[in-house]
């Protein structure tokens, strides 16, 4: 049995902030997730925003990670090297109704410390956001859109070269404790002891809670949609536009959002569903999800559309509650050394990196925490080829031939770039993850192109059979064999 002072489980956004901010400290740290790589849940299936923290209640635990996460989020990223853009959001009002809730909006916002909101009417609408309908609206300076994935993979990487161990593909099965009142967390693939339990698990945290002597906590999957447009927002959209709240559903309502790499996503939708695993895109709410985008920005038309995912967020709130309950994150008096983190839903990412902080304060009160001498805060990101200027991008080629060989024609993704992803330090070589790491099949041919290429790379270059290549993790094999 392997034996760590603290065993984190789950690898998302969350879980790998809490491992990077131990990371800081003399500790034995290991990090078990269920997928083969990090962000595999929640955290790779959002809208990549940097929230400002105006939609949560004054005074609640979400409202103050949120501005506190949203004010240091451009330092973090510089400091991680993961693509990060302030845009500034839009709330839009199509009515005198929601003008009076984007009134209650910027008054909450305001309470909550949020800076520089302010409301606009239709002209100024026109100069932030041009081709945006409505009467009015809110603006958030504030607000931001980053990677999530590469968000996730910085933060895992630098806990990583600060001695934290990864365990994939290590679902828990089971949670006992010794005598001595140390954790015994059992995976298929083996045991870990562990002094502190970090419950960072998503959906399944509070199935984990109960596993290991905690409450109970009742979680209720709520799914949302989404859209990909193509790299249409330098032409359409210049940051984050939203419809004012309305009460009684589970998210903030259908918006648009360009992302750092140029693309619009439409979404998400907001529906209770019954099973924590359904990432269904279902034909009524995706053509619902169109019309309501379609009235936000009525320049978007459906050959844009280039793919759709799902996200399912983990609520504390039942279906006939609706809206928002606060995060849990707390030691568990009634389990003396379990630290859950409970219905982390959006601003989760934003307030990732205070609530690992806040976790790192609930462990020092239970035990002196030394920080290393040695630790490294910055991590270099491989490097982008696309983004580069012809003069860097010739010099590359000069140096490395394989940055002149395009695997991904959509995305400008080059074979040294296809190669830095399959040789990640995670040794993770999914399609997904080699997908996050150097964004190839991304694209409009949604890798009719790269695809083939990167499995013959895997397969002629890395020694792998066509039946071990998969998708994601276990269960997403990609061939069966071999037709003639």
């Amino acid at each position: 049995m392997e034996r760590s002072d603290v065993v984190i489980i789950g690898a998302g956004g969350v879980g790998c902030a809490v491992a990077r901010e131990l990371s800081r400290y003399k500790l034995n740290i290991t990090v078990l997730e269920k997928e083969c790589d990090v962000a595999g849940g929640i955290s790779g299936r959002n809208s990549a925003v940097v929230h400002a923290g105006f939609n949560n209640v004054p005074g609640s635990l979400m409202a103050k990670l949120c501005v506190e996460g949203n004010q240091n989020f451009e330092a973090l990223c510089s400091e991680l090297d993961v693509p990060y853009k302030k845009t500034g959001k839009l709330l839009v009002a199509f009515d005198e109704n929601d003008m009076e809730s984007l009134r209650s909006v910027l008054a909450q916002g305001e309470a909550n410390g949020c800076k520089g909101l302010r409301l606009v009417g239709a002209d100024e609408m026109k100069d932030l956001a041009p081709g945006i309908g409505g009467i009015g609206g809110m603006y958030s300076p504030e607000t931001a859109v980053f990677d999530p994935f590469l968000y996730c993979i910085a933060l895992a990487e630098n806990a990583l070269a600060n001695g934290v161990q990864f365990r994939f593909n290590s679902e828990v099965i089971s949670i006992g404790r010794e005598s001595s009142g140390s954790f015994v967390v059992k995976t298929a693939g083996g045991a870990y002891g562990c002094r502190l339990l970090i419950n960072c698990a998503g959906l399944g945290s509070g199935r984990i809670s109960e596993m290991a002597g905690g409450p109970a906590y009742r979680l209720y999957p709520c799914r949302g949609e989404y859209f990909i447009l193509d790299k249409v927002a330098d032409d359409l959209l210049p940051m984050p536009v939203y419809p004012a709240p309305r009460k009684g559903i589970g998210g903030l309502g259908v918006h648009l959002t360009p992302t750092t790499a140029g693309n619009i996503i439409i979404g998400p939708s907001a529906e209770y569903i019954s099973q924590i695993d359904d990432l269904s895109c279902t034909k009524p709410v995706m053509d619902g999800l169109y019309a309501e985008a379609k009235a936000l920005l009525p320049a978007i038309e459906r050959k844009m559309i280039i793919g759709s995912y799902a996200g399912i967020r983990p609520k504390l709130a039942p279906p006939e509650e609706g809206g928002y309950r606060d995060f849990v994150i707390k030691e568990e008096a009634n389990c003396p050394g379990l630290v859950n983190l409970i219905g982390i839903e959006s601003p989760g990412l934003t307030a990732s990196m205070p609530a690992a902080r806040m976790v790192r304060r609930i462990i020092g009160n239970r035990m002196p925490l030394e920080e290393k001498e040695d630790f490294v805060a910055a991590r270099k990101a491989p490097v982008r080829f696309r983004d580069l200027t012809e003069e860097e991008q010739a010099q590359l080629i000069c140096e490395d031939p394989e940055y002149g060989e395009l695997i991904c024609r959509c995305q400008k993704v080059t074979k040294r770039e296809i190669r830095n992803a399959i040789e990640n330090p995670f040794g993770a070589r999914s399609i997904s993850a080699i997908k996050y790491r150097a964004w190839a099949t991304t694209g409009r041919c949604n890798g009719g192109y790269c695809l083939t290429r990167i499995v013959d790379m895997l397969i002629h270059e890395y020694g792998m059979k066509p039946e071990e290549i998969t998708y994601r993790s276990a269960g997403s094999e990609m061939f069966d064999g071999k037709v003639k």
